[in-house]
């Protein structure tokens, strides 16, 4: 898919998006990075077909989008099932067919409130949810996402990231806006910063892996899958407070660095979600510092 030229205003306003150049090819997840009122939103919109572009192209949308806004606020009485079940046919699933669909998103997304609960009564993580739910009632050929972690709780970021991951494999594009380098260091492929309505390449930052802070006391915690026959749950181990880097050993261990002042938050998440501690290992606070087990 690649926008050509695009520009944007709204009626006699000024540009929102100007001489917009951008690819989104099959098989990658591009983000698209600036801060607040750069145009990001809009660009997107734009990408999904949600929004015309005031001048230029847009070019190779797939048939089947894929889109989740930055605010989803749903209201009324319909049930996340209910409202999974409705759209679902509206895109030719039959009713059985968007039924089972939707039960297995909610499940996978596990989704808090009750699939049968009025969508007013979810919370913005759990609505967050819905709507990411309903971007996938059909595989996409490009699904869009505007902030898609915000609000969402740990256990759902794992999942998110395996469903970018799925879709770029199955051939599908991704592209997303979040304003962490983290998350686009670990998702994306390629990268455009978006600032004052301008677009211009940018690579993807390499993940950080941060010296020790002197005077920041850390710890090395090593991670791996229980031996019960199932996996544990996946968690986004980068957006947690205090990670400062991960290392994935294999498939079935994790060595990462925390803030010492975080690492017990880390442990609890770890042990919620399935894996357990093979070893915690305090580094040095500073120079002349070692380190020793926690």
């Amino acid at each position: 898919m690649r926008l050509e030229a695009v520009s944007k205003r709204y009626g006699r306003g000024g540009w929102v998006l100007r001489e917009v150049h951008a690819d989104v090819p099959p098989g990658t997840a591009v983000a698209f990075r600036g801060g607040n009122g750069s145009g990001k939103s809009t660009l997107l919109r734009i990408l999904a077909g949600v929004s015309r572009p005031t001048g230029g192209t847009v070019t190779g949308r797939p048939a089947v989008v894929g889109y989740v806004p930055d605010r989803f606020a749903p209201e009324g009485r319909m049930s996340p099932r209910a409202y999974l079940t409705h759209l679902g046919r509206v895109r030719g699933l039959r009713t059985a067919e968007a039924a089972a669909r939707a039960g297995a998103l909610l499940d996978r997304l596990a989704l808090v409130g009750g699939a049968d609960a009025p969508l007013r009564t979810l919370s913005k993580g759990n609505a967050q949810k819905v709507a990411l739910a309903q971007a996938l009632l059909v595989p996409p050929g490009l699904l869009v996402l505007d902030e898609p972690w915000s609000g969402l709780d740990v256990s759902a970021h794992g999942v998110l990231a395996e469903i970018l991951a799925e879709v770029a494999r199955a051939g599908g594009a991704v592209a997303f806006t979040d304003h962490r380098e983290a998350v686009t260091a670990a998702h994306a492929s390629r990268a455009y910063t978006v600032e004052n309505g301008r677009v211009r390449p940018s690579d993807p930052p390499v993940p950080r892996v941060d010296p020790p802070v002197p005077g920041v006391p850390a710890a090395e915690v090593v991670l791996t899958h229980p031996d019960t026959g199932r996996l544990p749950e996946p968690v986004d181990w980068t957006t947690l407070p205090g990670v400062r880097a991960t290392t994935p050993e294999d498939g079935a261990r994790t060595r990462l660095r925390v803030e010492r002042a975080h690492a017990d938050a880390l442990l609890r998440t770890a042990l919620d979600h399935g894996w357990s501690v093979a070893e915690v290992t305090r580094e040095p606070a500073g120079p002349g510092r070692t380190g020793g087990p926690a």
